[in-house]
């Protein structure tokens, strides 16, 4: 069912911006972070090529979680050998979403390109991660596609390719704004679109390559439809500074790349950043553990600290609170 369309907002940050372009048989979403993504950021003293990285996951996972129609969560994670080992994106629908990065201080200083050090050369190669969570009553569902070396970009056109098989393409663009006096704060901009053609026929793709196909084999291949020719030729005349204008919303954005074809915007989502750990959450995961292993959590103070990667928060609980009061 089609959504009906909005009158235009200008908001151009913290927020997502559904569309369809009838013409070329379209939809998708783009999504604008601009304080949003600094107080994800504001938690750790994250170097700037590890907040690159981070803000091309949290637009990532902006652009697919909020796809989501049903309560729950939706979870990128990434696990690679690069000096920004592992990145842990959370976004809980409606609106709020959270991140934290592991990584090594020295590797990352050492990269080449030093503070413009691509976020594709610090994540380096090993998987990426997707996962749907609904709650204790439905099971998982999980999404895992290579890393390549290549980047966020290039490993979510693959995990279309693969699981979804979605003709779709995505960019991603993130950059320091400079202010006067020397602060600085952090833009990031994101662009998806998928061919959902109605004859399903049109959004045929080629078959992945089996990989132990004999020598010369023949590659089998697919006349690509007129329209998503279109709709994937001006998506790339999207630029990275259109992408994080703080002066073009996303409307203005859709409106520019897709005016000759009239294309329909839908009410803006915003985005908001937003930790979900609490007290009690923390007691619910320690109370998860033996008794023997949550009493070898007790430090010297005869208490439990907690702290929450995400968002720095910690939580101290006494020990008869760990324990019970009959183990205490």
């Amino acid at each position: 069912m089609v959504e009906e369309a909005r009158s235009p907002r200008l908001d151009a940050d913290d927020c997502v911006t559904p569309f369809q372009v009838e013409g070329l048989d379209v939809r998708g979403r783009v999504v604008r972070l601009g304080a949003g993504l600094d107080a994800v950021l504001a938690h750790h003293a994250y170097p700037a090529p590890v907040k690159r990285v981070i803000g091309e996951a949290v637009v990532l996972t902006a652009l697919l979680g909020s796809s989501l129609k049903f309560d729950g969560r939706f979870i990128l994670q990434t696990q690679t050998d690069g000096p920004v080992d592992m990145v842990v994106v959370d976004f809980v629908t409606p609106d709020k979403i959270r991140a934290y990065a592991r990584f090594d201080a020295d590797a990352v200083a050492a990269a080449e390109g030093g503070n413009a050090a691509a976020p594709a050369q610090l994540l380096g190669r090993g998987h990426l991660a997707m996962t749907i969570d609904q709650g204790l009553s439905v099971n998982r569902y999980q999404g895992v596609v290579a890393l390549a070396g290549e980047g966020l970009e290039e490993a979510a056109h693959e995990y279309f390719r693969q699981s979804e098989q979605i003709p779709t393409r995505v960019r991603l663009a993130v950059g320091e704004e400079l202010h006067a006096g020397g602060a600085s704060s952090w833009r990031a901009g994101g662009f998806l679109v998928q061919f959902l053609p109605e004859e399903a026929g049109r959004a045929a793709q080629a078959d992945l390559h089996p990989g132990d196909a004999p020598e010369g084999a023949a590659v089998h291949a697919v006349d690509e439809d007129d329209a998503w020719t279109e709709a994937q030729a001006l998506a790339t005349t999207l630029e990275d500074v259109e992408l994080i204008d703080p002066a073009l919303s996303g409307e203005q954005l859709l409106f520019r790349l897709f005016h000759e074809r009239g294309v329909r915007v839908f009410e803006t989502q915003p985005l908001a950043a937003q930790c979900s750990c609490s007290r009690e959450r923390v007691a619910g995961v320690l109370a998860s553990f033996s008794p023997e292993e949550r009493r070898d959590m007790i430090q010297d103070d005869g208490r439990v600290t907690v702290t929450c990667e995400f968002c720095g928060r910690s939580y101290g609980f006494a020990a008869e609170e760990v324990l019970g009061h009959a183990d205490s």
